[in-house]
């Protein structure tokens, strides 16, 4: 199996690689294949991508993000601006439901949306807004009625997914809820059933328990 030191080195090399990041202040270090990245960036975008590139190399189990974000000063009020203008340009609609609160560089995303995705959509909207220091997102999903074989069809979803091998998952439904267990073969994979899961209808909550491994 692949070292801890290998990671390192694969970890340093991928951040090196990506074009969208400048990792000069970016630390590495690994502990049984889990990775924690610190230092600082300029960018909340450059965390995110700098997460992301991690968590797709090989041998990754788990990535810790202390990466703090040092962006140029900017006034709360001018960031907000731009964070309603970049959230109504993704969700023309479902944005009018979405409150945008910042306070010293941090963004806190309240309200009610019908879909996950349009929640996903409203925090990936503010990624490229210049300022921002972190977000929190409090939006929470409207309740909607919940087929009683909700189950069955989300390993119905799974199993047609061509990016999925889905013997190794167990779904439990609680309600508006779902609980994922098992074992994937990569983050990117986990990733992906957690938002098949998503894409239930009626469902608010989504528990990832899935581990990461071969």
């Amino acid at each position: 199996m692949i070292s801890d030191n290998d990671i390192k080195t694969q970890v340093e090399q991928e951040l090196l690689w990506d074009p969208r990041i400048d990792p000069t202040h970016i630390g590495v270090s690994v502990n049984d294949h889990v990775v924690t990245l610190s230092g600082f960036v300029h960018a909340y975008s450059h965390k995110l991508h700098a997460e992301r590139d991690t968590q797709c190399l090989s041998g990754v189990l788990g990535v810790a993000n202390d990466i703090e974000v040092r962006p140029h000063s900017r006034l709360d009020a001018e960031i907000a601006h731009d964070a309603i203008a970049a959230i109504a340009l993704q969700l023309p609609v479902s944005s009018k439901t979405i409150k945008v609160i910042v306070e010293h560089g941090h963004v806190r995303l309240e309200g009610t949306v019908d879909w996950n995705y349009q929640r996903e959509h409203a925090q990936l909207a503010l990624r490229h807004v210049h300022g921002i220091r972190g977000i929190e997102s409090a939006i929470e999903i409207s309740h909607k009625a919940i087929p009683a074989d909700i189950k069955a069809r989300i390993q119905a979803a799974l199993k047609r997914s061509a990016l999925i091998e889905a013997s190794g998952i167990t779904v439990e439904a609680e309600g508006d809820a779902v609980i994922l267990s098992g074992k994937v073969r990569s983050w990117t994979e986990r990733d992906e059933v957690e938002r098949a899961a998503w894409m239930a209808p009626g469902i608010t909550a989504v528990t990832n328990q899935l581990q990461v491994g071969s």
